[in-house]
C-alpha cells in the first residue's frame, strides 16, 4: 500500500478526492487528511505519508508555504508531492519546469490514473526531489522566465540549466535530450510538450523530429532539401513546412 495525505480547505473536495481514489487508486492508503497550512504541516510531520495530494489555495496560506516550512524544518520534503489547482497558470508552468505532478480541479478520473502511475514510478526511484527546490526557487523569486528545467528519467530526476540545451530529439513518445557536457537524456514525453514549453526560450521546432536551440545552430544549408549543423556537429533536416519559419527567424536574429 501507498500511504497519503490529503490537504485541502473544502471537506466537499476532500470527500471527493477520497472517492476517486478508493475508486481508481485502491493501493493508496489515505491516513490522514487536513485543511490549512497549519495543520497541513504538523500532519506531514507526524504521519510521513510517501504522497501528499496538496491544494495551492488554503484559507491561511498556500500549499507552497507548507513546503517552505517543512523545507526549513527538514531540510526537504520526503513525500512525493501532487499538486490539487484550479486555475493557476503561472503555477501550472512552474510544476511543468520542476516535473512536478499536478491535477487541475474537476479533478478528472483519467488524469488522475496516469498520475497514479508516475507515483507509482517515482516511488521506486531514488528521488532526492531536488525538483522541488526548484519550484519554491521559482515560486519564490516569482519569476516567469524560468532558467533550469527538471527532466524525469528511468533513474530519478536531474536539473539542468535550459541555455544548456542544445536540441530535442522526438523518439516516438519519448524525447531525447541533447545537453551541453552531458550525455544524451531520455524522458517519456512527447517533442510536443517541450516545443509548448521551451518556445519563448529560443527553440524552434525545424522538423517532426527536431526541436532546437537557436543559440547553438552553427549553419543554415539551403542545398540537398535544407538542412541545419549544431554546435554538437550534427547535421538535421528541415521539413518543408517549416523552411519559411526558420527563415523569418533567422533573419530576425
Amino acid at each position: 500500500m501507498i500511504t497519503a495525505l490529503l490537504i485541502d480547505d473544502d471537506a466537499n473536495l476532500r470527500n471527493g478526492m477520497r472517492s476517486l481514489l478508493t475508486r481508481y487508486a485502491p493501493e493508496i492508503k489515505i491516513i490522514g487528511e487536513a485543511d490549512s497550512v497549519k495543520t497541513g504541516i504538523v500532519a506531514m510531520q507526524q504521519l510521513e505519508p510517501q504522497v501528499v495530494f496538496l491544494d495551492i489555495q488554503l484559507g491561511d496560506g498556500t500549499g507552497f508555504d507548507i513546503l517552505e516550512e517543512i523545507a526549513l524544518k527538514n531540510g526537504k520534503s520526503s513525500s512525493h508531492i501532487v499538486f490539487i489547482t484550479a486555475h493557476e497558470q503561472y503555477a501550472v508552468k512552474a510544476f511543468r519546469f520542476s516535473a512536478l505532478d499536478f491535477l487541475l480541479k474537476p479533478v478528472d478520473p483519467e488524469e488522475l490514473e496516469k498520475v497514479i502511475v508516475k507515483i507509482k514510478n517515482a516511488l521506486h526511484k531514488n528521488d532526492s526531489y531536488a525538483h522541488i527546490d526548484l519550484l519554491l526557487e521559482n515560486i519564490r523569486k516569482k519569476v516567469d522566465n524560468f532558467k533550469r528545467i527538471a527532466l524525469s528519467t528511468s533513474d530519478g530526476i536531474h536539473l539542468f540549466e535550459i541555455s544548456d540545451i542544445i536540441r530535442c530529439e522526438s523518439e516516438d513518445n519519448y524525447t531525447k535530450f541533447y545537453i551541453k557536457n552531458n550525455k544524451p537524456v531520455l524522458i517519456s514525453k512527447t517533442l510536443k510538450e517541450y516545443e509548448e514549453l521551451l518556445a519563448e526560450h529560443g527553440f524552434e521546432r525545424i522538423h517532426q523530429s527536431h526541436l532546437i536551440n537557436l543559440s547553438y545552430l552553427k549553419s543554415y544549408i539551403k542545398k540537398d532539401g535544407g538542412y541545419v549543423i549544431m554546435a554538437d556537429n550534427s547535421n538535421l533536416p528541415i521539413s518543408q513546412r517549416k523552411k519559411e519559419r526558420l527563415q523569418e527567424v533567422l533573419k530576425s536574429l
